[in-house]
């Protein structure tokens, strides 16, 4: 996986979460289905956007009393089989025109990607049998890319054109170059995608500021790219277009959080059957991934209240900690598996994959816990990713109107 939208379950709560793993799944399978097992190897998180904000603005929006009814081209959702990701469960899956773009999106950013890597020559790509390898494999997934795109109404020349373009800019920019100049081909791609989104829901008059969301987006991605790689370019001597361009990461971060304010400015012109999701992720994980990026606090907002009110208690307070409840206690010996049982059934958490995804019951002390895939670094001990017209965590936009101002968040 891949992109700078990863959401943390915690945050997400349990109904947005099953929102978003409908998307990952759905994207996933319309690659296979498309184009077969290998390309499920291009999902990526960023993409996959794409099929959130097609159905966030069609008018039978999942979880509405007619979700699962017919729309051109088959319902918003299907149940897909057992899958060993899922640890061999059903899921209801997104399925339908908004998964097909994100896959044609995915494709074609998938082979932007091999290419760029092959043109810096990172890695095994520094071999020209590898490299030649790659090249070929990123020239099928164009291809593949623009049949899909082709099929929902989507000419993915934009998006071609764009990664073109990338190189050339790429070799005029230098020192006093403005970063803006680097990022308009991939602000160029990304608005497009974005704004197609509002012709397959059927909402034309979307498409202008969700053109100007996916514009500010694709600058955040490339933004935030090469502040994470900008230590590692500078090691290997890769091209990093903050370094080529002198960019400060000062000036970095201001022009993140100007695009940040951006896209939520653009959301509220945005007309939405069920903005939840799309909400959740353009306005509160990606500041999340902000954060990250530039190795800030997940939320001022939750450092400006434990400043004011103290560290959180009661049902908020870490379990152990001060005002918080109390650890759960051990389970009894008798409860406890022994070492040859613990491991059979070790084994069969093994093979179904429910070690690394959801949930499971310790194959020996029988406690709970979170597969390695759910694990985050998120403290959602607080309320730090609320606003103020939300709950805390999970629950924050229940009840949002898609246009507040979070504040501190």
């Amino acid at each position: 996986m891949f992109g700078i939208v990863r959401p943390c379950r915690h945050r997400l709560g349990e109904g947005l979460k099953t929102q978003w793993m409908a998307h990952l799944c759905g994207l996933c399978l319309a690659l296979r289905g498309d184009h077969g097992q290998f390309a499920r190897v291009v999902t990526n998180y960023d993409g996959l956007l794409v099929s959130v904000l097609t159905e966030a603005q069609a008018e039978r929006a999942w979880g509405s009393p007619r979700a699962s009814g017919a729309e051109p081209g088959g319902g918003w959702r299907r149940t897909a089989g057992p899958c060993p990701l899922r640890g061999m469960r059903t899921a209801s899956v997104a399925q339908g025109e908004g998964a097909r773009l994100a896959a044609a999106v995915s494709l074609v950013l998938a082979s932007a990607k091999v290419r760029d890597h092959v043109a810096d020559g990172d890695g095994l790509l520094a071999r020209k049998p590898v490299a030649l390898a790659a090249r070929r494999v990123a020239r099928s997934w164009g291809r593949a890319g623009a049949r899909t795109g082709s099929a929902v109404g989507f000419d993915t020349a934009v998006l071609v054109d764009a990664v073109d373009r990338q190189f050339g800019v790429e070799a005029l920019a230098g020192l006093g170059t403005p970063f803006l100049t680097v990022t308009e081909p991939t602000e160029t791609a990304t608005a497009a995608a974005f704004a197609h989104t509002a012709v397959l829901a059927g909402r034309p008059g979307n498409a202008v500021p969700l053109a100007e969301a996916g514009r500010l987006f694709g600058r955040l991605a490339h933004l935030l790219d090469a502040v994470e790689d900008r230590e590692t370019d500078a090691a290997s001597g890769a091209w990093n277009p903050l370094t080529a361009t002198g960019t400060s990461l000062a000036e970095a971060r201001r022009l993140a959080d100007d695009a940040l304010h951006g896209i939520r400015l653009a959301l509220r012109e945005v007309e939405f059957s069920d903005g939840r999701l799309a909400h959740m992720l353009l306005a509160h994980e990606l500041r999340n991934s902000v954060d990250r990026a530039f190795g800030t606090s997940s939320c001022s907002h939750r450092s400006h209240q434990a400043d004011v009110y103290g560290p959180p208690t009661g049902p908020y307070a870490p379990p152990g900690g001060p005002g918080g409840p109390p650890l759960p206690p051990e389970l009894p010996h008798r409860d406890r598996r022994g070492l040859i049982a613990g491991c059979l059934v070790w084994a069969g958490l093994a093979c179904t994959c429910q070690m690394c995804c959801g949930e499971y019951e310790d194959p020996w002390s029988r406690e709970r816990r979170e597969g390695f895939c759910s694990q985050c670094d998120c403290d959602c001990s607080g309320c730090g990713d609320c606003c103020e017209c939300g709950d805390c965590c999970g629950n924050c936009c229940d009840g949002c109107d898609c246009g507040c101002d979070c504040g501190g968040c």
